[in-house]
Order: structure tokens, then sequence, then C-alpha cells
């Protein structure tokens, strides 16, 4: 296949998920494994409202960096 095949998809799978600066800020909270599990989500269930597990342990996670910091 012209273009490299699965190298290709990886790249553009890559390109459409977070910035970079905004994955370094979320890796900083401590939150990246549960943003991660939520984009996963959302990218196979397009809709917000099938992730809610996952969202909520996000929620948790950047709840409780925020109360650390104060």
């Amino acid at each position: 296949a012209p273009g490299g095949g699965a190298e290709g998809s990886a790249c553009s799978r890559k390109d459409t998920s977070t910035p970079s600066f905004l994955d370094a800020m979320i890796a900083r909270t401590g939150c990246l494994e549960q943003h991660r599990q939520l984009q996963e989500c959302m990218a196979e269930r397009q809709d917000w409202r099938h992730c809610q597990a996952q969202l909520r342990a996000f929620g948790a996670c950047m709840a409780r960096r925020q109360q650390r910091e104060r």
C-alpha cells in the first residue's frame, strides 16, 4: 500500500487526538490515564453519555489535584 499503511494510520490517529501541549498539561496533573480512557471511549462511542464512568473518573482526579494545590 502506498504511504506505509499502519504507520500512516497511527500518525493520523495521533493528529486527531489531544494536542501535545494539552497532553503535557494533563500529564502534570497525574490524570493522563483517566483522560486517555475518556478519549478512547468518546472515539469509540461518539457520545459522551456512554462515557459517564470515564468522565467521572477524570473529573474526580482533576478535583483531587485542585484540592492538593490549595
